[in-house]
């Protein structure tokens, strides 16, 4: 693939965290720990991975701790080389010099569009990656890259699609699509947010990635409250999809690959078990204990509730009957 012209990522980081309370009252969910790495800290990495090196955080109040994970720490670096340990110095710079990191704060928390819009001053007139970082995408699955090819193929907005049980469609926003001639690639003809099962209009779900065009700024600035009372940009993104052609539609890469969700309690800790086994350094060690911890669980296991296979195929994992 051709370098991509696009160059800035903006990552929403304004939201409370309030599932995750007391852990969130004093430090911003993005902060949390997957294993050792703030989940922030893989969103960033993605979007350098992509060449996306220029990163925009929309934050808000108390979210201090972000700029301090990316900035220096002069006192805690000037320690480590005084010890001699070169491999914590440079897991504390690795972060310094992932990516030029900028800053907005979002102010009021009108929704996912309004902090979108926060970043038009810094993007101005050029298509952009969104990146939220609920979403973990597994390093091995290259899904910005293929969106980012996408968007510069069919000069068009895209998203990123999953096909989810319908029972979970409600948590998300679903899209309506047609095929391509690309197996991973669909368009988008219409979309929902947070439909009930009954009216999604399928079980694609929209997560947490995207590539928009500048004219999604304009859009917003006119899309009135939708769900929740917030500015979505679902509603947005319906705009683009149903409109004429010069604003290129919108087109949906369906992910098959690796993705962890942060954002929620249970998956939280799945998304941690899941890395941790996949670790060069801890996952040996880590999956012996687990495999050997599962097996004393079976008779605890509630009814309804079966173990499947995960994902990555590597340690059994329980999941809702």
């Amino acid at each position: 693939m051709a370098k991509s012209s696009i160059t800035k990522a903006v990552i929403p980081a304004a939201g409370l965290g309030t599932r995750f309370l007391p852990a969130t009252k004093a430090m911003p969910k993005e902060m949390l720990p997957v294993v050792d790495t703030p989940a922030i800290q893989y969103v960033v990495q993605e979007a350098v991975d992509s060449g996306l090196h220029d990163v925009l955080l929309v934050t808000g109040r108390n979210k201090n701790a972000l700029e301090n994970h990316f900035d220096r720490a002069a006192e805690l670096e000037a320690q480590l080389e005084k010890k001699g340990d070169t491999d914590k110095l440079a897991k504390v710079n690795f972060s310094t010099e992932l990516a030029d990191v900028h800053y907005v704060r979002q102010g009021d928390p009108k929704g996912l569009g309004h902090a979108v819009l926060r970043a038009r001053p810094h993007v101005g007139n050029e298509s952009f990656a969104v990146l939220l970082g609920d979403d973990i995408i597994d390093q091995r699955d290259t899904l910005l890259t293929k969106m980012l090819e996408v968007a510069e193929k069919r000069h068009t907005t895209v998203v990123a699609l999953l096909e989810v049980d319908p029972s979970q469609i409600h948590l998300y926003g679903a899209a309506a699509v047609e095929t391509t001639d690309d197996p991973d690639v669909v368009k988008i003809t219409g979309m929902v947010e947070k439909p009930k099962a009954e009216d999604a209009p399928s079980n694609y779900a929209i997560i947490g990635r995207y590539v928009l065009r500048p004219e999604i700024f304009n859009i917003l600035e006119h899309t009135a409250p939708g769900k929740g009372g917030e500015i979505q940009l679902t509603d947005a993104l319906q705009t683009i999809a149903e409109g004429p052609e010069w604003m290129g539609g919108v087109y949906g890469v369906v992910f098959r690959g690796r993705r962890y969700d942060t954002g929620d309690r249970l998956d939280y800790l799945k998304s941690i078990v899941r890395i941790a086994a996949d670790r060069e350094d801890l996952g040996p060690d880590f999956r012996h204990w687990l495999i050997e911890y599962a097996s004393t669980l079976p008779e605890q296991i509630p009814a309804g509730e079966e173990i499947v296979p995960p994902t990555t195929g590597t340690i059994p994992v329980i999941h809702n009957g």
